[in-house]
C-alpha cells in the first residue's frame, strides 16, 4: 500500500484513511518508521524509539480492526509522547541523567486514554532537563541552526518534520505554544486541569498543563478531545463553528521587545482579518503576572525537584540547579503573594470575554532565535498559563526569509470548545493548509 509524503497529510486525512481502510496502521507505522530513520540524525527529536515495538503494536491494531470490534477515535493514529509522561515497560527519564533507566511500571492517566482511543504510541520525545530550560539535543526541522523551543522540544520537532501526525506535551511557562511557534505548527494548551497529571513528572501543581501538537487546529482537536476524557473540546456544533467570531487584539506586556518581523506581520494579518479584530486592553494586574508567575514556579519547582538537588545536583545543568536553589529561598510571603495574584487574573478577562470570544495576540517574540543555548522566552505565553485560560497558536506568518511565526488565540477558561471552533475559522479564513 503506497503512503502519501507524509509532511503533506493532517491527523484527520490519515485518521480517514485508516478508518475507510485505505490505510493499515502497519502501513503507516512502516512510513513513519522511514521517515524517523531518515531525519532523525539531523533533528534527534526521540528519547526512546524501538521500530520493533511500534510494528508489533501496529499489527496489533490492524488485527482489532480485522475482528471487527469497536475501535477508538485514534486508532491506528501514531502518537508521541513527551519524556516525562510515564509509560509501563517504557523509559521515562525526564530528559535528566539522574533518571536515566528509570523504567515505570504503570501508564500515566493519558498514556491509558490514548490506548484506549487506539492510538499507536510511537517512542517518548525528547524534553528539556525536568522539563525546564537546560536545552537537551533537539533541532529545529525549519533551520536546525535555531531552537526548536521547550521544554517539550522533541514533541513539536517531530509533528512539524513530519515523522509523526500528533504528540503531546507540557506547559508550565511556554513549553507547547512556544515550540510550536519556532517550528511552525499548531499548539493547543487547554484550560487548567482539562486533561488529567497523574503519571506526569511534576514541577508546578499550580501551572503544570499537558497539551498537544498538530498540523492544524483540527489535529488538535481531534488529539485533545480524548485526553480530555471526550469533554470540552467538542466542536460545540456547526453553527459554533461556522459563526464568524469576535476577536479583541490585544498588546501584551514586553510587546516593545518583540521582532520587528513579528510586528510587521501581525500588522497584515489584523488587516487581512478585516472587521472582526478590534483593538482592546489587557487589565493592568497582568502587568506583572510574568514576575509573580516565575516566583510560583521557583517555589513549586523546589518543593518537587527538591531530591534531585540532594542526590544529584552535580549531575544537573546550572539553570535547573539554580532555579531549584532559588525557589528554595523564595520567601513564603513572595509566594503566597504571587498565588493571590493568579486567582486575580482569570475573573479580571470576565469583561472581555463577555464581548470577545477569544484574544488575538502574537505567540512569540519573533521566529526561533538563532543558537541552541537557550530555548526562547516565554513572555507571551506563561500569562496564559498562570490564568488557567486555554489557548492556541496557528502557523500562520513567517519571516521574510521564512522562518515561522505562530499567531495565538486565547480562550475563556473553560471554553475551550469555542477557542478551538475560533481557531479554525481563522485557519480557514486565511486559507491555511497543513504544512
Amino acid at each position: 500500500m503506497t503512503v502519501p509524503p507524509l509532511p503533506t497529510l493532517s491527523a484527520a486525512d490519515l485518521r480517514k484513511r485508516l478508518a475507510t481502510g485505505a490505510l493499515t496502521a502497519f502501513d503507516l507505522a512502516c512510513a513513519c518508521i522511514e521517515r524517523i530513520e531518515m531525519r532523525e540524525p539531523e533533528i534527534r527529536a526521540w528519547a526512546w524509539f524501538d521500530p520493533t515495538y511500534v510494528l508489533r503494536e501496529a499489527e496489533r491494531l490492524d488485527t482489532l480492526r480485522a475482528s471487527g470490534a469497536p475501535l477508538g477515535p485514534l486508532h491506528g493514529l501514531p502518537v508521541g509522547l513527551k519524556d516525562i509522561i510515564d509509560t509501563a515497560g517504557i523509559p521515562t527519564e525526564n530528559g535528566c541523567p539522574v533518571d536515566a533507566g528509570r523504567v515505570p511500571e504503570e501508564d500515566a492517566a493519558i498514556v491509558r486514554r490514548l490506548r484506549e482511543a487506539g492510538a499507536l504510541i510511537f517512542g517518548k520525545t525528547v524534553t528539556t532537563e525536568l522539563a525546564f530550560l537546560h536545552p537537551n539535543k533537539t533541532r529545529n526541522p525549519r533551520n536546525p541552526g535555531h531552537t526548536p523551543g521547550g521544554s517539550s522540544s522533541g514533541s513539536a520537532a517531530a509533528v512539524a518534520d513530519g515523522m509523526i501526525p500528533l504528540a503531546v506535551g507540557t506547559q508550565t511557562g511556554g513549553s507547547v505554544i512556544r515550540p510550536a511557534s519556532f517550528c511552525g505548527i499548531t499548539g493547543f494548551k487547554p484550560s487548567f486541569g482539562a486533561i488529567p497529571r497523574a503519571g506526569v513528572c511534576m514541577q508546578s501543581h499550580s501551572l503544570d498543563t499537558l497539551g498537544v501538537f498538530a498540523r492544524d487546529p483540527e489535529g488538535a482537536q481531534l488529539l485533545a478531545a480524548v485526553l480530555m476524557g471526550g469533554k470540552g473540546a467538542e466542536t460545540g456544533g456547526e453553527a459554533q463553528h461556522d459563526a464568524r467570531p469576535r476577536l479583541a487584539h490585544i498588546r501584551l506586556p514586553g510587546q516593545e521587545r518583540a521582532d520587528q518581523a513579528l510586528t510587521d506581520a501581525m500588522d497584515a494579518f489584523r488587516e487581512a482579518l478585516g472587521p472582526v479584530v478590534t483593538d482592546a486592553d489587557l487589565p493592568s494586574v497582568f502587568d506583572e503576572a510574568a514576575t509573580h508567575r516565575a516566583r510560583i514556579n521557583a517555589a513549586e519547582m523546589a518543593h518537587y525537584y527538591r531530591r534531585y538537588i540532594e542526590t544529584g545536583a552535580d549531575r544537573l545543568g546550572p539553570k535547573t540547579r539554580d532555579a531549584i536553589r532559588e525557589g528554595m529561598a523564595l520567601p513564603a510571603t513572595e509566594y503566597i503573594a504571587a498565588l493571590k495574584v493568579q486567582a486575580a487574573l482569570t475573573p479580571a478577562l470576565e469583561p472581555l470575554f463577555a464581548e470577545y470570544d477569544a484574544l488575538l495576540c502574537p505567540a512569540a517574540l519573533g521566529p526561533a532565535p538563532a543558537g541552541l543555548g537557550s530555548t526562547g522566552d516565554s513572555i507571551f505565553n506563561g500569562l496564559w498559563t498562570m490564568a488557567g485560560t486555554p489557548a492556541i497558536t496557528l502557523p500562520l506568518l513567517a519571516t521574510p526569509n521564512g522562518l515561522p511565526m505562530g499567531v495565538q488565540l486565547v480562550g475563556r477558561a473553560g471554553e475551550d470548545a469555542r477557542l478551538l471552533a475560533t481557531a479554525r475559522w481563522v485557519w480557514r479564513k486565511m486559507g491555511a493548509t497543513p504544512r
